[in-house]
């Protein structure tokens, strides 16, 4: 009987845990910070983990963008209104929001730009200049910024100059891979 209870008790611990650990299905903007790390979704994706966000620049082959804390780059949707968010549903697993559980911090961007809106699950995201902020499920490191100029869920997805405008240009070639003149060419 002692046997049973003492099982009994150490399972409903582990249950008790793990739903402490449980992702709410939301993302935060410090993906993934020092002391968080990044789930994986359904999709695949990795996803930011819930904490308070951060929007920072760093150089890309687009110019100054706009990133999280741990350097993942954000979008903005081109479909969404002012503030509002119309990237919800099926979309957020492509493209997960930005969230934050506080204020979002800032470091290298016009702070006065860096805002939140309440997202329809109550949720809340992390916006620059009136836009809200996105990641895209197949960034998975920093740096890559797989989603740019993607059309998807009706619109255009782009990343974030430090101005809070759309960049929408093709990457610098000062910054592109080139072909070396050596090493054999070949191509694709």
């Amino acid at each position: 009987m002692n046997r049973f209870i003492t099982l009994s008790v150490g399972v409903a611990a582990m249950a008790a845990t793990a739903s402490g650990c449980s992702s709410t299905g939301t993302t935060t903007s410090s993906t993934p910070t020092a002391s968080t790390s990044a789930p994986t979704t359904a999709t695949g994706s990795a996803a930011p983990s819930q904490s308070v966000a951060t929007v920072k620049t760093a150089s890309s082959p687009f110019g100054q963008i706009l990133v999280d804390g741990s350097g993942r780059t954000l979008y903005l949707f081109k479909a969404d209104t002012g503030t509002t968010s119309t990237c919800n549903g099926s979309c957020t697993q492509n493209w997960p929001p930005q969230t934050t559980t506080g204020t979002p911090n800032s470091s290298g961007v016009t702070a006065s730009l860096v805002g939140t809106t309440t997202r329809s699950d109550s949720s809340t995201q992390v916006t620059y200049n009136g836009h809200p902020l996105y990641y895209f499920f197949k960034d998975t490191k920093p740096g890559e910024t797989n989603g740019q100029g993607v059309n998807a869920f009706g619109a255009s997805w782009y990343v974030v100059s430090p101005s809070g405008d759309a960049i929408t240009s093709a990457p610098s070639a000062s910054v592109t891979p080139s072909a070396s003149s050596t090493g054999g060419g070949g191509g694709y």
